[in-house]
């Protein structure tokens, strides 16, 4: 081993090792309101909730769900946007004994009914725009209670109104069947259930919090299984990252979704357990994001690269005031320079690129907010991290400055994976996670991801896998052969581009495909580019060279 040459680039302020509780994590909602009850815990569109209102509904919702028959243990699916509901639901379901499935709300039925089998879930709390694409995997899961809530549930007057009158309006309105019985409506079932404390004691280092699915480089995704103490761990690793901000009150603006590992840890965890106030926005919309941010004034806002791209192209941005924000975490995807010091420039705070996987919680690596940072780096190791650049798929180091494979250990690394022990096996080796990234770390201890060992495509800032668009390609009855790549893209990093190959006398368009596509897939996994072409490069084996594919398409920009 190397020691740990990054201590050094240390701040005073964070130590090298941390306490870490060995608690169920729904006492960071416990702890916070029982300190700050009348603080704001949430703000969504106009409308506030305290903490003592917010502990008292998740009550509620862990009463309702024992009420419903959840034993310790069971998986309660949760698909919903950034709203009250979400952190209501999250807290509830950990405080009962259950197991979060975060489950993306832009999953169309084929990877829904996967994710749902897979995990084994019980109940699922989905919003009611959802509930066509519920009902239609139903038949094909163990789902016994579907619990349904709107958006408008928790608007205030005269939006709530004005909400449901628009999707009419627009022919979006929903009719749920409810029937008391196996659709059920969120707010009927808090309504009905007692604030009672409700807490079950869990074994921190063993039990899990969250089942989190991470795209699978087989095509389908894979459940991260994330003990308490690993949840707990990282949000503790990264509050004492952020070392100068205030105890309690700082406001976190959420568009960054729940849904995704990230945003759980860095705003709803983080969020509750320094007591800050969460603003949350249900989807990202540039104009909404930089309103919210002058008139909410937040003072943290960790995102994608692509929402700070977003920001500072927007032909409006010099009309907003924006220095409220102290300091944002970039993840997902590489941060480019250029969008980094720009950003630094108009908002006054401090953007620093980060590094983490689902299979950590997510973060592994930060650069330091306020002290020396590198240009191009993810920065240093976390509090109790470690890690080390090593040849593939063993754990013998290579030389300082070197490239090998990203190895990590530490108490956010996950337990394995859900149902998966040959996967879990490949992946933890002595308690070190192979990342599958390919990187290099110099003699200060700051690490460089060089590129991906997987084929990973990640488009603002989601990880999108080619072998699950490519499974969806070949179902066509048209389609004889098909690749994906992803291409360089200015503003979502990469974009998804198909190369496909008919069979003789098939003519198919570029938006047949399309149309094939979107009912298959979610939209962001969507190719944004399709090319026919007669043959594809491949190996003497006949395995097709997706890298030539990516070196074809770099020539091209080269002499465009």
């Amino acid at each position: 081993m190397h020691g740990k040459p990054w201590l050094s680039s240390y701040p005073v302020e964070v130590p090298p090792k941390l306490e870490y509780p060995r608690i169920n994590l729904a006492h960071f909602l416990i702890d916070s309101a029982n300190a700050y009850p009348d603080l704001t815990a949430l703000e969504f569109l106009g409308k506030r909730m305290t903490y003592r209102a917010l502990l008292a509904s998740a009550r509620r919702f862990a009463n309702a769900l024992l009420g419903l028959g959840l034993q310790k243990g069971d998986r309660i699916a949760i698909m919903l946007p950034n709203c009250p509901q979400t952190v209501i639901a999250y807290y509830g379901t950990l405080m009962a004994g259950g197991i979060v499935v975060m489950t993306n709300p832009l999953y169309m039925p084929r990877e829904l009914e996967h994710q749902l089998k897979d995990s084994g879930a019980r109940f699922i709390l989905a919003l009611d725009q959802l509930w066509p694409r519920i009902e239609k995997v139903l038949p094909k899961t163990a789902l016994e209670k579907i619990i349904i809530t709107g958006i408008k549930d928790y608007l205030p007057f005269p939006k709530n109104v004005l909400y449901g009158l628009k999707l009419r309006k627009d022919g979006q309105l929903v009719k749920v069947p409810y029937d008391g019985q196996k659709v059920l409506s969120f707010t009927e079932l808090l309504r009905t259930s007692s604030e009672t404390p409700v807490f079950q004691d869990v074994d921190a280092e063993n039990d899990l919090a969250l089942i989190q699915y991470t795209g699978g480089t087989t095509g389908l995704a894979k459940g991260v299984m994330l003990t308490h103490l690993n949840l707990v761990a990282n949000t503790i690793q990264s509050h004492r990252w952020l070392y100068k901000t205030a105890k309690f009150g700082e406001r976190f603006l959420c568009v960054l979704p729940f849904f995704h590992v990230f945003g759980l840890t860095t705003l709803l965890q983080l969020g509750i357990y320094s007591a800050g106030t969460l603003i949350l926005l249900p989807r990202f919309e540039v104009g909404q994001v930089l309103k919210t941010i002058e008139k909410q004034k937040p003072s943290m806002f960790p995102g994608a690269p692509t929402m700070y791209v977003a920001i500072i192209n927007h032909p409006d941005i010099g009309k907003y005031d924006l220095t409220s924000i102290k300091a944002c975490i970039s993840g997902a995807a590489p941060l480019p320079l250029q969008v980094q010091e720009t950003f630094e420039r108009i908002t006054g705070g401090k953007l620093i690129e980060g590094y983490g996987l689902t299979e950590a919680s997510p973060v592994t690596h930060a650069n330091n907010i306020w002290e020396k940072r590198k240009k191009g780096s993810i920065g240093i190791p976390f509090p109790d991290t470690e890690a080390k650049v090593v040849v593939p798929d063993t754990l013998e180091e290579v030389p300082v400055g070197e490239i090998g494979e990203l190895a990590v250990r530490g108490p956010q690394v996950m337990k394995g994976y859900w149902n998966r022990p040959q996967e879990t096996e490949k992946t933890l080796k002595d308690g070190w996670l192979l990342t599958g990234d390919m990187a290099r770390m110099d003699e200060e201890g700051f690490f460089y991801i060089i590129d991906r060992r997987k084929d990973i495509i990640i488009a603002g800032g989601y990880n999108i896998y080619p072998r699950e668009i490519e499974e969806v390609l070949y179902e066509h009855p048209d389609v004889e052969e098909a690749s994906v790549a992803g291409i360089a893209d200015p503003y979502r990093g990469e974009t998804v581009k198909a190369y496909i190959v008919l069979r003789p006398g098939a003519s198919v368009t570029e938006a047949d495909m399309d149309r094939w596509c979107r009912e298959r897939l979610a939209a962001y996994k969507v190719p944004k580019l399709y090319e026919f072409r007669s043959e594809l490069p491949k190996t003497m084996a006949g395995k097709v060279l997706r890298r030539k594919l990516i070196e074809e398409e770099q020539e091209k920009a080269k002499s465009s």
